[in-house]
């Protein structure tokens, strides 16, 4: 059956209700619409829920990755590593912020960070004196990288971790909440209308570190404040701020807080339709010539994404005529992501093809599948049934 006349399934899409519709028309109504009560409240609700002390709402993850870093102490002359399967942000940070990049190739299997390999490349760069300030570890379509093991080369090597947690609000590690800080100095999440809760655009970094927590809010809001123990200004008049750091505006708007905050409250239900999908995915796509997604035994996953590779060997189609056959058929397949090393900006600072073999070959047969909320049995049956017949 050709799709044509039917309507596309996306890869993702938001899930709005009622009453975040009537959040948000609450606070237009309210004598806030920016940098009111909201939120704090958020924050507030974001941090009990991932069992971490302080929250800092920001306008996107992208955001959130820049001052987290910037508050990590991140300058020209220092390093940030990450992975080079993700969003493009987790890498730009750095130089944001003047630093050097560079990343540490994936683990096979997850599609995260390889850990190992990790502790290799740490080693050859403590012999040469050239070792990361800050560790970026994505938590690759929901699932958590291995953070203990990481926060111990941490220890060892004197390096800060920024989880990149843009798909894991939901998530758990060793029965943790993804977030909690536990093993890393900050954790960024994001609120794109793609991801598990959204704010429309959003963020939020979290921190279990007064003084990291702090420097945030600073650098959320132009490097302003009225702290008195951080005025020159010993006897300030009640209208009175003073700049003490180039900051940003990088803040969140009481309406998106609203919706946040109404969305929070179906986090739990979001997650577990997700995880019913994601393993009825399982059931079905088991006898197809697909590398199906692996779950470490030690997570959660909030399933944020469902990835599948080609087996490009037992089928008689490119890479890219699978991807575009589907496409044809309004399937909104997408794929995640075009290793960061191989964009054009990048190899101008000097990486090339071959740098990380292994999340490029894993690019060279991935396929994002649709995942959300809303989808239907009936609509992922739909998806299972073409794939299956572009496959044989």
């Amino acid at each position: 059956m050709h799709r044509q006349h039917l309507n596309l399934i996306p890869y993702a899409r938001q899930s709005i209700s009622e009453a975040d519709i009537q959040a948000v028309i609450d606070i237009l109504k309210s004598d806030w619409l920016t940098q009111g009560p909201t939120i704090p409240r958020f924050e507030k609700m974001v941090a009990d829920y991932c069992g971490v002390r302080y929250a800092v709402a920001i306008s996107s993850a992208t955001a959130g990755l820049h001052i987290a870093a910037l508050a990590a102490g991140l300058e020209p002359g220092h390093l940030l590593w990450t992975s080079p399967n993700t969003f493009v942000a987790s890498a730009n940070c750095a130089l944001y912020a003047g630093a050097s990049i560079d990343f540490v190739d994936i683990d096979p299997k997850t599609y995260n960070l390889d850990v190992q390999k990790l502790a290799d490349k740490l080693e050859r760069a403590n012999t040469v004196g050239k070792l990361p300030k800050v560790v970026i570890p994505v938590h690759f379509a929901g699932q958590s990288c291995p953070m203990e093991p990481i926060a111990e080369l941490a220890q060892k090597y004197g390096f800060q971790i920024i989880e990149d947690a843009s798909h894991g609000i939901g998530g758990y590690y060793q029965n943790q909440p993804v977030g909690n800080c536990c093993y890393s100095d900050m954790t960024v999440f994001s609120f794109h209308p793609v991801k598990i809760i959204t704010t429309g655009e959003g963020g939020m970094v979290l921190t279990n570190q007064l003084n990291l927590y702090e420097k945030l809010i600073r650098l959320r809001t132009h490097g302003i404040t009225r702290d008195p123990q951080l005025l020159t200004n010993h006897n300030p008049p009640p209208w009175y701020y003073e700049q003490v750091e180039l900051g940003y505006n990088y803040r969140l708007t009481d309406i998106q807080a609203a919706l946040g905050i109404s969305q929070m409250q179906r986090l739990e239900q979001f997650v577990e339709r997700r995880r019913y999908l994601a393993k009825r995915y399982d059931e079905l796509l088991q006898d197809l010539p697909l590398i199906l997604p692996r779950q470490s035994p030690e997570t959660r996953s909030s399933w944020h994404l469902y990835v599948v590779r080609l087996r490009l060997d037992k089928i008689h189609k490119s890479h890219r005529q699978v991807f575009e056959e589907l496409r044809a058929e309004h399937i909104g397949v997408n794929l995640h992501y075009i290793p960061v090393h191989t964009q054009p900006y990048y190899q101008g600072l000097g990486f090339q093809w071959g740098d990380f073999p292994e999340a490029e070959q894993y690019y060279g047969e991935a396929l994002t599948l649709p995942l959300y909320y809303e989808l239907t049995e009936q609509d992922q049956d739909q998806v299972v049934s073409l794939l299956r017949n572009l496959l044989f």
